[in-house]
């Protein structure tokens, strides 16, 4: 997001490592910093102390990987239909957080240990639809995230070393999602 303003971190904007989210809100509420990355549902809890939305990056579409699945190559060839069965329950589920609301709406309920209803409804309404159906890796997301790395060996690897889309490739061939989202 730097980088699209023209801006550089450590030179044009500072960086202060506070812990986790919620002590980003008290520091914003104390006044010891100007600006903080937040997520849902701790936005509710910063506008409630007045703050506003600077910008929502989710918004912006750049090319990052958020969170993925991960196993050792060893278990992807020794166990595939285990990686698939695996990936067929991430997929269903993906439809399930962004179609059945009062099903995701339960699970936020119980993991963010809350029945707050504006707190359900802020953390469903900004994760509904951020993952998509089938969930490839890009070469890009990967490069996103090599480009922030701190280790000085990430800027000389293959992207291409770090994915491998051909079990949900293999599932959406499958007929696998076309099935499960209806003739969609």
């Amino acid at each position: 997001m730097l980088q699209r303003h023209g801006l550089q971190a450590g030179k044009d904007v500072k960086f202060i490592y506070l812990g986790g989210v919620r002590e980003v809100v008290a520091a914003l509420d104390r006044g010891i910093v100007s600006a903080g990355v937040l997520s849902s549902p701790t936005t509710l809890m910063a506008r409630r102390l007045g703050q506003r939305e600077l910008v929502n990056i989710a918004t912006l579409n750049l090319p990052y990987m958020h969170s993925g699945v991960a196993t050792r190559r060893s278990f992807a060839r020794q166990q595939p239909e285990w990686v698939k069965a695996y990936l067929r329950a991430y997929i269903a589920a993906i439809k399930i957080a962004n179609e059945d609301v009062e099903t995701s709406k339960r699970a936020l309920a119980r993991y963010l240990v809350t029945n707050d209803s504006a707190i359900l409804d802020e953390a469903y309404q900004t994760f509904r639809g951020i993952f998509p159906r089938v969930p490839y890796v890009t070469e890009e997301y990967i490069k996103s995230v090599l480009a922030v790395s701190d280790n000085p060996k990430a800027a000389g690897v293959d992207p291409m070393e770090f994915f491998d889309n051909r079990f949900v490739k293999e599932l959406e061939e499958s007929g696998f999602v076309q099935e499960l989202y209806g003739r969609r």
